[in-house]
């Protein structure tokens, strides 16, 4: 009972990651219908950023928030220079551009940064929390807090703003968006941005526990658009949720298995969903007439 626990609490921590990521995943389908592979990414430069400003000698709390800014001018950056002239290409042609932003990212960081793994302290130190016989990391409890806090605070903007209407009917209908006034380039401006920056916090909040490095964000990038896909593309209380529920998957199979076989979860993942329901968890069912 004890270590089924333990791995229900690791499992919701690294799924927290997953589902932040998911959200960023989500964020920018949903203004622009583009899978952003680079969104793994992200999360690296907010953690690396982190790292090597806090080694500068500023305090962790401004490091963080220059990380997590920065970070979301490379967003709008990637959307200005990458996206936005390729604008009417196909799907796919996008996604292919965001896999070699991801690439060229990763290599800019490699340079810029090192190869090294980093840590920086942990936000409410390292004693572990006792619980029904398990442990836990104070650190772990940022995590899952800041997923569910990037969550509802989504959920707000797009269901109580103006802004996030916007950004719905941008995806919806894009001309239409344009008819009625609305400014779709800036829309997709702000989606990347804030894409980017929910990255960058993924990493501030986890880079304590699980180190970084300029190469961790390609795995980031695929268990994220595993948990998307599983809770349903473009819709946030599915990305949270499969987000959490492949971090569970991923526990149970290196607790109860062998570690060995944890990363083929996210694979077996999305040939599942693909296969069995292409929807997700949450995705809206499509019928066509014919």
């Amino acid at each position: 009972m004890d270590a089924l626990m333990q791995f229900l609490l690791s499992g919701m921590t690294v799924g927290a990651v997953y589902a932040l990521v998911a959200l960023g995943f989500t964020i920018i389908y949903n203004a622009s219908d583009v899978v952003n592979f680079a969104q793994g990414e992200f999360v690296m430069l907010g953690g690396m950023t982190t790292v090597f400003a806090h080694a500068a000698g500023l305090p962790l709390p401004l490091a963080a928030v220059i990380a997590i800014a920065l970070t979301a001018l490379v967003g709008v950056a990637l959307n200005k220079l990458a996206i936005e002239p390729a604008r009417g290409a196909p799907v796919v042609s996008l996604i292919i551009i965001t896999i070699g932003a991801s690439i060229f990212i990763r290599g800019a960081a490699q340079l810029v940064f090192d190869k090294q793994l980093h840590r920086f302290p942990s936000f409410s130190g390292d004693e572990p929390i006792r619980l029904l016989g398990a442990a836990i990391l104070p650190q772990s409890l940022w995590v899952v807090g800041g997923a569910f806090a990037v969550f509802f605070g989504l959920w707000a903007f797009f269901t109580k703003t103006l802004t996030g209407k916007a950004v719905l009917a941008t995806a919806n209908n894009r001309l239409a968006a344009q008819l009625v006034g609305i400014n779709t380039g800036w829309v997709m401006t702000l989606s990347f941005s804030l894409s980017a920056a929910i990255g960058a916090l993924a990493g501030v909040l986890v880079t304590p526990i699980t180190l970084v490095a300029y190469d961790v964000g390609v795995g980031l990038a695929l268990k994220g658009f595993a948990a998307a896909m599983l809770g349903g593309m473009g819709n946030p209380k599915g990305a949270l949720v499969g987000g959490i529920l492949l971090g569970l998957l991923e526990a149970m199979t290196a607790g109860y298995l062998s570690s060995q076989y944890k990363d083929a979860v996210a694979f077996i993942v999305i040939l599942a969903v693909l296969f069995a329901m292409p929807q997700g968890l949450f995705g809206a069912k499509h019928t066509e007439r014919v």
